[in-house]
C-alpha cells in the first residue's frame, strides 16, 4: 500500500516514525486486509522501542478480523492485558468478530464472560 510505502521511504530518509505513523499505516492495512503486515508492523514497533497504544491494537485486530484470523486476534489481546494497554469496545467486537468469521464460536462467547 501507499502508507507502507510511505513508511519504508521515512526509514530510509532517516525519518523518525512514532506511535501515530505507525498507527496510520496500520489503518491502511486493515483497509486493505493486511492482517499478516500489519502483524509485521507491531514487531518493527517493538524493534523501535515504539510503544502500541489502543489505537494500535484495535488496528491490528481488525485486520486480523478481516482475513477471519482468530488466534493472532485473541494473543493480541492477552498482549494488551500483559502491556496494560486499555481495551475498550472496539478491541473486543473486532476480537470477537475474527472468531465469528473463522466459525470459532466458543473463544467468542469466552470473550463476552
Amino acid at each position: 500500500t501507499k502508507a507502507l510505502g510511505l513508511l519504508i521511504e521515512m526509514t530510509a530518509m532517516q525519518i523518525k516514525k512514532g506511535t501515530i505513523t505507525y498507527n496510520a499505516a496500520l489503518s491502511a492495512c486493515e483497509k486493505g486486509k493486511e492482517w499478516q503486515q500489519a502483524l509485521q508492523l507491531v514487531l518493527d514497533m517493538a524493534g523501535s522501542r515504539i510503544n502500541p497504544n489502543t489505537i494500535t491494537y484495535n488496528a491490528v485486530i481488525s485486520a486480523c478480523e478481516k482475513g477471519a484470523e482468530w488466534q493472532p486476534a485473541l494473543q493480541l489481546l492477552g498482549d494488551m492485558a500483559a502491556r496494560c494497554v486499555e481495551r475498550n469496545t472496539i478491541t473486543y467486537n473486532a476480537a470477537v468478530s475474527a472468531c465469528e468469521k473463522a466459525e470459532e464460536w466458543q473463544p467468542a462467547l469466552q470473550l463476552l464472560y
